[in-house]
């Protein structure tokens, strides 16, 4: 595996073990880090759960639920290299989390990283129509397979569920995947590779 590989991968699972430790010390502080750092609609303050939201969770149930996916498909877009799985995060975490800030309901706090598994899970879905290559293709199909039904059913509006978030997050992950695709002319003949490094990219 190679180190921009390898990076990636460790990038993912930083992010979670971050996630963890946060929880231990959420929990032990009556969860007030939520009201402080989750992204509060049209609040000034609330502007901060853009980059501190992805890592706050309602219990530990919420962050197992969340923890899995994430580092599954994080792990699948972190195999391009660290600067795509960065890129597609940061750009995910700040439009999804925009999108909430403006349109979600007032009076409301969302937390989790949720936002960024779909986010991911549209990255992967929509990657390969703009980069027409196969493995990206069969990817986004097998994530639509996998986790369609439930990326679905969580986009139903219910209470105690930001489905604002999974829905933004998502359409974040579609717009990352349009900006990061080679634009047309970038698409050359490139001098001999690895045949899956030069899929996967």
């Amino acid at each position: 595996m190679s180190a921009d590989r390898r990076n990636g991968l460790l990038f993912v699972a930083g992010m979670a073990a971050v996630m963890w430790v946060v929880e231990v010390v959420n929990s032990l502080d009556s969860y007030r880090l939520d009201a402080a750092g989750g992204i509060v609609p049209r609040a000034g303050s609330g502007l901060d759960g853009l980059v501190f939201a992805p890592f706050l969770h309602a219990g530990w149930g919420h962050l197992l639920g969340n923890t899995v996916p994430f580092l599954m498909l994080g792990a699948v877009v972190a195999l391009s290299g660290l600067a795509r799985v960065a890129l597609v995060t940061a750009i995910v975490a700040v439009v999804g989390g925009a999108g909430v800030w403006l349109l979600g309901p007032a009076n409301t706090v969302h937390i989790g990283a949720s936002g960024v598994v779909f986010g991911y899970a549209g990255y992967l879905v929509a990657r390969g129509f703009f980069s027409r290559s196969p493995l990206h293709l069969a990817v986004g199909a097998a994530v639509a397979v996998i986790w369609g039904g439930t990326l679905l059913w969580d986009l139903i509006p219910r209470d105690g569920i930001s489905w604002q978030g999974h829905l933004f997050g998502a359409l974040a992950g579609i717009l990352a995947a349009r900006l990061l695709s080679p634009r047309p002319a970038e698409r050359r003949p490139a001098a001999p590779q690895d045949p899956l490094v030069a899929l996967l990219r």
